[in-house]
């Protein structure tokens, strides 16, 4: 039984920092992104990490933002910096993905979310 569950979100303040985790069970995944969505918009890929360990970032998150693993504890992470009001949403890790890694389509494994505020 496949299992992601983000943690980590909550409210920050605009130019602050939050880092968000996701804990993977029953499959060990070797590419995880982030997703995104906010109240009337669709849901974008945030950031992704690849079986090679290279890092895509969706543009307006570019350096600001960072995406790791921890094959360990089979964990992925996302510290996100300079924080703006643009940033609030519903996040979300997925796994799973067979196709491009910015289209929700093409994953089969998603966490339950974690909202973040920004004010």
């Amino acid at each position: 039984h496949v299992q992601l569950v983000e943690s980590g979100g909550g409210s920050a303040l605009a130019g602050g920092s939050v880092r968000l985790s996701c804990a993977a069970s029953g499959y060990i995944f070797n590419t995880y992104s982030w997703f995104r969505q906010a109240p009337g918009k669709q849901r974008e890929g945030v950031a992704h990490i690849d079986s090679y360990g290279r890092l895509t970032y969706t543009d307006s998150v570019k350096g600001r933002f960072a995406i790791s693993k921890d094959d360990a504890e089979n964990t992925l992470n996302l510290q996100m910096n300079s924080l703006t009001a643009e940033d609030t949403a519903m996040y979300y890790c997925a796994a799973g993905k067979y196709g491009t890694w910015a289209r929700p389509c093409d994953y089969t494994y998603w966490g339950q979310g974690t909202q973040v505020t920004v004010s």
